[in-house]
């Protein structure tokens, strides 16, 4: 005889029905959907954990991976089953494909609901009971009695059938592609099983939009056993239990499946529905008056009192959930709300929710942790990471300062470069390097404890090994993350060289390739090679200097650079200073790795000679072309008086000076004669021409440090024959455009009087 018992995840009542069920039919297997790779090991699931837990499993290969939870608290129908089918001495066994199957490529979570499976159906059946959603519609069929008489057997397993069937029948988008796959393996588990059991009971409990299909299923005549779905070869993963919490666990919270609000279900499970509104009224009041929220006796009596007329009114024999939070945002809020309240939808409650409504929900949430049995095992990173920390000092609450110029300093800053990498709580650096050519090579950070450590590393563990090895993989996953976001990528090498992992995988190099070969615009490319050039060539803190990953990055930048660069086309317009940077980190890697990587500088400099002679480049591309050659010393670059003397119009002449300076700041400084020319061609401009080119003359001017603009300043005054400061020059008491301006209209002025012939010569 086969029992089949279809629940809602995390549901008290179908806890209850599953455990009076297997009590009283003392099966001699109890079959539950579950991970069916942990069946060799469900006796770590029984140790005795503090609840609530979570079975988490990890895939990876060379194109996917994937990670999911499968938890369980003392509410949950599946922990009900294995709990009193140990109880009854029933054979206990999980009956669902493999976490990392491909069936459950897109869920986080084994037990989410896919409500949109069957939205239709439930629109409906709250439209007929009057309730808001799926979760008070349940509340109210199930969780809290209806009706006037108090019975034990209340029909509870027929109608949860009736409810599952319509469910499933009735559904316009019916079961998908991996719903058909996780039914035709359980029901091979099924059938496997019955032929065990012979004339033995056996009780099935799954979740109740997949058991209309596992009967029919079942039925079906064969005697094929489950096929034994093995890890690939070229695959890692594993399931490792972990501690869970009631925060993971609520659909407030953005958990996928099964009740929200798990204090106040928790409640209902051990104690009934009067303890559980009693205690939801006491939760609220006690956060909202440690938040320092007014609330007064007469408060609570008049949200109780509220809460008792709307259950009369909805036919509840006790206050529901919703009762009670109705009631009390009727006491507690006198205003006109702006967003639904949360418990009338379903997911997260919308910005600009009512402060006190969300206290309330953020009550009934509850703020348990989970608990692991001292002998469970933990997947090798837990351990690897554990020692690192004791042997680093890094096991205790505190500060560190380090050096990294000092090796053990450095060794000390990987490692928890490496756990802030895989997400684990405890480890915040305040100061250090933002970049390879950071002058500042010492750190700031803190340590805590943390109560979510353990199942991070735990769940970190389906990345490696060793904090080396896990993190090394995340990284690489960031890289398939970030796509053509070069900018992104730039912050996950810098976070690799931080970590001390300099070899990434080909496929990450491809990845990295890729994104820089897609990306259609020149300055994000030009900050990563910034970074990743100063990471190559003189990174002896982080020791990525002269590494063969970034030297295929540097190839890559500085190939796409150039040919994005020769496809700008445009008239006078700002300069447009990432694209100029661009240019100038090409520039960089030519000088300091063209050797080494084999750059092409001929071809480099061909497409710098002709923006340089381009009527349709823009002129900070121009300027920039003639100072990439001049710069490198090219013979095509030309005479530089002459490129300064003929670039001169108001218009564009700070847009071409700022792409010459930027990519030839010291030769313009020590070139005979190009001063000169500069001085002559602005003191040439009339007043008007002046003010129009003045912003773009500031902004190119700002290449030169200030020393160096002392050094252009005295050149200005010796070539004048005046003696004096030429700091002088450098500080004005008005900003410059007031200046000009005022330049200008003295200007307007004097023309004025001598045309009216109010001047005397």
């Amino acid at each position: 005889m086969i029992t089949f018992i279809g629940v809602r995840h995390h549901s008290p009542a179908c806890a209850r029905l599953v455990r009076e069920t297997i009590e009283e039919l003392r099966p001699a297997f109890v079959l539950v959907e579950g991970p069916a790779e942990m069946n060799a090991r469900i006796g770590e699931l029984l140790l005795g954990h503090e609840l609530p837990i979570a079975v988490f499993s990890s895939y990876r290969d060379g194109e996917r991976h994937h990670a999911s939870w499968a938890p369980f608290c003392d509410y949950s129908p599946e922990w009900a089953a294995l709990t009193a089918g140990r109880a009854a001495g029933a054979e206990l066994r999980f009956i669902d494909l493999p976490a990392w199957h491909p069936a459950f490529a897109d869920r986080s979570n084994r037990y989410a609901d896919a409500d949109q499976r069957y939205a239709d159906v439930i629109d409906r059946l709250c439209r007929e009971f009057a309730v808001d959603n799926v979760d008070t519609l349940w509340d109210h069929l199930f969780e809290v009695p209806t009706g006037p008489v108090e019975v034990k057997d209340d029909g509870l397993a027929d109608r949860l059938a009736a409810y599952f069937d319509l469910i499933r029948g009735e559904s316009e988008t019916g079961a998908g592609e991996d719903d058909v796959a996780r039914e035709a393996y359980m029901a091979s588990w099924i059938r496997k099983t019955r032929k065990e059991a012979g004339d033995r009971p056996i009780v099935v409990v799954t979740g109740g939009f997949h058991r209309p299909a596992l009967v029919r299923l079942a039925a079906l005549p064969g005697d094929d056993d489950p096929v034994e779905h093995a890890l690939p070869a070229d695959a890692a993963g594993g399931s490792y239990l972990v501690p869970y919490s009631f925060r993971r666990l609520d659909s407030f919270d953005g958990y996928q499946s099964g009740m929200p609000s798990p204090a106040y279900y928790q409640r209902l499970f051990e104690d009934g529905p009067e303890a559980a509104a009693d205690h939801l009224l006491a939760a609220v009041a006690g956060r909202l008056r440690e938040r320092k929220q007014r609330l007064s006796t007469a408060d609570l009596i008049a949200a109780s009192a509220s809460a008792e007329g709307l259950a009369l009114v909805r036919g509840h024999r006790h206050r529901s959930r919703t009762d009670v939070l109705d009631g009390l945002a009727s006491a507690l809020l006198d205003e006109a709300l702006d967003v639904a309240l949360p418990w009338s939808t379903r997911g997260t409650p919308a910005p600009g929710s009512h402060p006190v409504v969300v206290e309330m929900v953020a009550a009934l949430s509850g703020d348990r942790v989970g608990r692991l049995h001292p002998d469970t095992p933990a997947p090798p990173l837990v351990h690897h990471a554990t020692a690192e920390l004791e042997r680093h000092g890094l096991d205790s609450d505190g500060s560190r300062r380090l050096d990294l110029a000092r090796d053990g300093d450095r060794e000390v800053s990987r490692v928890l470069h490496r756990l802030r990498i895989l997400k684990v709580p405890g480890f915040t650096r305040h100061s250090g390097p933002q970049t390879g050519i950071d002058p500042e090579p010492v750190e700031e950070w803190s340590i805590a404890r943390d109560d979510r450590r353990l199942p991070a590393l735990i769940e970190a563990g389906g990345y490696g090994a060793t904090i080396g090895e896990a993190a090394g993989a995340t990284l690489a996953e960031r890289v398939t993350l970030v796509g053509g976001d070069v900018e992104a990528l730039a912050g996950v090498l810098f976070d690799a060289a931080l970590a001390g992992i300099a070899d990434l995988s080909a496929q990450v190099l491809d990845a990295i390739d890729r994104a820089v070969g897609s990306t259609p615009e020149m300055g994000p490319i030009g900050r990563v090679l910034e970074v990743v050039l100063a990471l190559w060539r003189h990174d002896r803190l982080l020791g990525t200097a002269g590494s063969a990953p970034l030297g295929t990055v540097i190839s890559a930048s500085v190939a796409r650079v150039l040919w994005l660069a020769e496809g700008v086309r445009g008239g006078a317009a700002p300069a447009d200073l990432p694209r100029i940077m661009a240019l100038a980190s090409v520039r960089d890697a030519l000088v300091h790795a063209g050797t080494a990587l084999d750059l092409d500088r001929d071809a480099a400099l061909g497409v710098a000679a002709r923006l340089a002679l381009s009527t349709d480049a823009p002129p900070d591309l121009r300027g920039a072309g003639f100072g990439f050659g001049w710069s490198l010393g090219a013979d095509q670059a030309g005479d530089p008086a002459r490129a300064v003397r003929g670039a001169f119009t108001p218009s564009s002449a700070g847009d071409w000076l700022a792409g010459l300076f930027a990519l030839a700041r010291e030769e313009v400084l020590q070139a005979d004669g190009v001063l000169d020319v500069l001085d002559e061609a602005l003191d040439a401009m009339g007043d008007e021409d002046f003010l129009i080119a003045l912003p773009a003359l500031r902004q190119a001017f700002e290449f030169f440090p200030p020393r160096e603009r002392d050094t252009i300043a005295q050149h200005l005054l010796a070539r004048r024959g005046i003696a004096g400061d030429s700091r002088a020059l450098l500080r004005l008491h008005a900003p410059p455009e007031l200046v000009a301006e005022g330049a200008e209209l003295d200007g307007r002025v004097a023309g004025l009087l001598s045309r009216e012939g109010l001047v005397t010569t």
